[in-house]
């Protein structure tokens, strides 16, 4: 079948009537990278990475991220200030709308897979305005095998096209940014950003509804590796709590860096990508030598800046953005799990950038705890992960990634505490990346170093002999001794230098959780409250004398 005829039957689906003069199937990445360089898209630096820049939008744009309501979704949707709603109709001319603006120009179309899974795995079309978001795709989605058959009927697909623009008093936009889910069309429109990740998180979006509804499986923002002996570990946490570095570990093999599946009972893990979206700010090659190497020719930077003089990425330079990035194939990384699949996991970490400084580096979770802090999801979100995010705020995200989910949290939270249930060898552990010593802006952040200490002392069985005793207020489980790792930093309250303002900044972030799971509390169980932190509810305001 010539090139452009088979082009034309994969585009006609989606409302392209007449096939653009120049569209491209599948290029391999060396022409992509030449036709970025010809576009005038990106510059090519010394290690041979495609360094692009986003414009305006340097992160998601959670509030412009909609979901057409239908009756496919009308009852089974978690509706409110995450998932909001879209209309079909207009849905349906935006779309009509793209196409025509895309009708003549050059397009990159690309087929891949996502999640790793046969059973489970979901067949891509993404239609591209930009060769690099091509690349990015091509790195980012699972690679069908050389000589596959890709003229499938897509089961999502993605139309990007970040030149774009809604028109809010028309198309229903809040702005002239955009990407809308349509499950019962199966397509998802990107418009007015070329913030490459839009795409990536879009399909997570579709696993998210997917997996749990159609499969029994829950789907998952974690990393996963796995160790010689079989024994794997996933990290749970959202954009700068350590997913990617901390996942990312010599000794054990990479399944993934950002999002899985887990299958249900004692079914295995696996990764719905076939590549790594890293950040970069600050990267250094003797902090993280194995994604220092992988930033290569096919590799992508994004909103990065050169030593001046020289094509060397200057990875301290954050005049663009502090959420500078890298998009690789997962294979850039030496020591990868192939297939990117593995055992239920032995080890559950939940990873947080606490920014009060209360919460302990590491401590173990009963099942009542673990469900309690999946469903509270708290971190900090970091400068960069999201638009007009300049430093810490505290934040409490359900699921460690309440805005990927288009399901009520208690949908995943129940299928966690199954697999917690099915799999009983498996520990669940809360793991504080954030700060120490004090506050953002007093104490200072918890070393890499000491971290993976804590977590090899885990995975390599060293806590096992070690006594733990309960936090005083979050009830969780503290190690009294950890090699490598001053034994003051173990209890938070130790490293700070006012312990009655440590007292108070326990209490106040005590009584945030309670206040947050008052959403929850109605619908969840006496285990799962049980998981609540000892300062029972709120300070109850004074109340009124009456005369």
């Amino acid at each position: 079948m010539p090139m452009r005829h088979a082009t034309s039957s994969r585009l006609q689906p989606l409302g392209f009537a007449h096939l653009p003069p120049e569209a491209h199937l599948n290029l391999p990445p060396a022409a992509l990278v030449e036709a970025a360089l010809r576009r005038g898209e990106g510059t090519l630096t010394d290690t041979g990475a495609l360094m692009c820049d986003t414009g305006q939008f340097t992160g998601r744009s959670p509030k412009d991220r909609f979901i057409v309501r239908d009756e496919l979704t009308a009852a089974s949707v978690w509706w409110g200030d995450i998932n909001l709603a879209f209309d079909p109709q207009q849905f349906d001319q935006l779309q009509q709308k793209m196409v025509a603006y895309l009708a003549g120009k050059e397009l990159f179309v690309r087929e891949a897979y996502a999640g790793a899974h046969p059973a489970t795995q979901l067949k891509l079309r993404i239609v591209n305005e930009l060769a690099w978001h091509n690349l990015f795709c091509c790195n980012l989605f699972l690679r069908p095998e050389a000589g596959a058959d890709t003229s499938w009927a897509a089961d999502f697909s993605i139309i990007c096209a970040p030149g774009f623009e809604a028109d809010p008093t028309v198309d229903g936009t809040r702005q002239k940014n955009f990407a809308i889910l349509n499950f019962s069309k199966k397509v998802l429109l990107i418009g007015g950003t070329a913030y490459a990740g839009e795409m990536k998180k879009g399909i997570f979006g579709v696993l998210n509804f997917l997996l749990p509804t159609q499969h029994d499986t829950l789907p998952m923002h974690c990393s996963a590796n796995v160790g010689a002996a079989g024994d794997a570990a996933i990290f749970f946490g959202l954009s700068g709590t350590g997913k990617t570095t901390l996942s990312t570990d010599p000794h054990r093999h990479l399944i993934g860096d950002d999002e899985h599946g887990w299958l249900p009972g004692e079914g295995g893990l696996f990764n719905f990508e076939g590549g790594c979206y890293a950040k970069v700010i600050d990267l250094a090659q003797e902090k993280e030598p194995e994604i220092w190497q992988a930033i290569r020719y096919g590799a992508i930077v994004e909103n990065t800046r050169f030593v001046p003089g020289t094509r060397t990425v200057d990875y301290a330079n954050k005049s663009v953005t502090e959420n500078t990035r890298t998009a690789y194939p997962i294979d850039y990384i030496p020591n990868v799990a192939r297939p990117s699949v593995g055992p239920a996991p032995r080890h559950i970490f939940f990873l947080t950038a606490d920014a009060t400084g209360v919460l302990p580096p590491l401590s173990c979770l009963d099942k009542s705890h673990a469900m309690y802090h999946f469903l509270s999801g708290y971190t900090a979100k970091v400068a960069g992960t999201e638009m007009g995010i300049l430093e810490p705020q505290a934040t409490f995200s359900a699921c460690f990634g309440a805005v990927f989910l288009p399901l009520h949290p208690t949908r995943y939270a129940e299928l966690l505490g199954r697999q917690l249930d099915e799999n009983p060898a498996a520990q669940v552990w809360l793991v504080n990346t954030g700060w120490t010593g004090g506050g953002y802006g007093v104490g200072h952040r918890m070393q890499l170093r000491h971290t993976r200490a804590l977590l090899t002392a885990v995975l390599t069985g060293q806590l096992a002999e070690v006594k733990f005793r309960p936090h005083p207020v979050f009830g969780v489980q503290m190690p009294g001794a950890v090699p490598g790792v001053p034994t003051d930093l173990l209890d938070p309250r130790r490293t700070w230098a006012d312990k009655a303002a440590y007292d108070q900044a326990a209490a106040t972030l005590a009584r945030k959780f309670v206040t947050n799971f008052e959403k929850y509390a109605p619908a969840a169980s006496p285990e799962i409250l049980a998981g609540a932190p000892l300062l029972a509810s709120p300070v109850a305001e004074p109340a009124l004398q009456l005369a």
